[in-house]
């Protein structure tokens, strides 16, 4: 017993100073902080603020426009430019464009495009078909009738206009924000048209063929089709008539049915190497989500006669079509005595253009577009578009 106890007091005598020794050192080590130059401290933060500033300057900006942008709205990003007889295009079209945003939003484009007031269209998809699609050549720029436009739009600032004009006999053109993209309004009824004719030479359908107007395709705005009885049937010449003609919204979204949607309508404008042209929404477009430029209206325009493109059968009721438009109060309002114009006419409000091809009594011939972004209907954006048909007209064949 006295052993036991012993050899437990031993033990806790060896144990007991250790903890003492280690205690002691805790309570001698001594906390060092190292004193910081106010001077050295001030001009890191200064450094930090100004990477931080640069940052949000230069980088952020360009990141937004560039990829973010392009990723959460829709916007085409080009990736090849034309060229035309070995020469560099003075005005570069681009042939095709990386859509990002339908990239990141796979799923938003097929049902935007087969939904039309929350109701289903189940329509036939139109194989893609093979265009012979060329472009203007340009030699040199009218700078005289330019500058002519360019005086005249000092006596309308608010109107903001895009204006392409190019005539056939040597190739020479003014462009004013020829490539800026505008909202299209009814202008986009011009590549529908076209799109149906290359439909129906690749078989699809017959221009003799009809469809019944339902309830989902009826559309407020211009034409007349809208107050027809739902079930009645049409011929596809007829739907394409008025369409051009009266500028039928209700017809015109029919034909985009028929074709396939509006994906189809947008498949067509690239293999024809339009790339700043397409739909997005289902006519009357009010909103101007529907978007094209002065230069892709002018290069469908330039393809009409094109033997590549079009069969004759097609472009001579294209023409029969354009040359009946109602609305001359536009262009061909400025337009000489005798002269001919087969053209397509858009008014949202906010915008208001015209585009077609002028032939003279004197056998000059030019392609003529012109878009204006205006205060809502301004009668001023009709004022400018006739005075400035009338200065080209002067120009060209006067």
């Amino acid at each position: 017993m006295y052993a036991y106890n012993q050899q437990r007091e031993v033990r806790t005598l060896h144990v007991v100073p250790q903890k003492r020794v280690v205690r002691k050192k805790i309570q001698q080590k001594k906390i060092r902080v190292k004193k910081v130059n106010p001077i050295v401290a001030l001009f890191r933060f200064t450094v930090v603020i100004s990477f931080l500033a640069a940052f949000a300057v230069l980088v952020l900006p360009t990141s937004f426009h560039r990829l973010i942008k392009q990723v959460f709205f829709y916007s085409g990003v080009p990736i090849k430019t034309s060229y035309e007889n070995n020469m560099k295009v003075q005005n570069p079209v681009f042939d095709t464009a990386v859509n990002l945003y339908s990239i990141s939003n796979p799923i938003t484009n097929y049902i935007s495009n087969d939904l039309y007031k929350n109701q289903l269209l189940l329509t036939p998809t139109i194989q893609k078909m093979h265009s012979e699609v060329t472009t203007m050549y340009h030699t040199s720029e009218m700078a005289g009738l330019k500058k002519q436009i360019q005086n005249l739009m000092t006596h309308y600032p608010s109107i903001k206009p895009a204006i392409y004009v190019w005539e056939y006999d040597r190739g020479q053109y003014v462009d004013i924000n020829a490539d800026k993209i505008y909202p299209a309004a009814s202008i986009i009824k011009l590549p529908v048209l076209v799109r149906m004719f290359k439909a129906i030479e690749a078989n699809q359908f017959t221009i003799y063929d009809e469809m019944k107007m339902l309830e989902q395709y009826r559309s407020s705005g211009s034409g007349n089709l809208q107050y027809s009885q739902a079930g009645k049937s049409y011929s596809m010449d007829y739907l394409a008539k008025i369409m051009i003609q009266d500028s039928d919204n209700t017809s015109t979204n029919m034909i985009m049915s028929k074709l396939g949607g509006m994906d189809d309508i947008n498949i067509g404008l690239r293999d024809w190497g339009i790339s700043t042209t397409y739909v997005r929404t289902w006519l009357p477009d009010l909103g101007g989500t529907n978007k094209t430029t002065a230069a892709d209206i002018a290069k469908i325009l330039y393809n009409l006669d094109n033997p590549g493109f079009l069969n004759i059968n097609s472009r001579e009721s294209i023409i029969d079509y354009m040359s009946h438009v109602k609305n001359d109060r536009l262009i061909q309002a400025g337009l000489g005595d005798g002269a001919l114009f087969i053209h397509k006419t858009g008014d949202i409000g906010t915008m208001l253009g015209d585009a077609g091809i002028v032939y003279a009594p004197n056998g000059k011939k030019y392609i003529i577009v012109i878009l204006a972004n205006r205060p809502y209907n301004s009668p001023q954006g009709k004022d400018f578009i006739v005075k400035a048909s009338e200065l080209i007209y002067k120009a060209i064949a006067g």
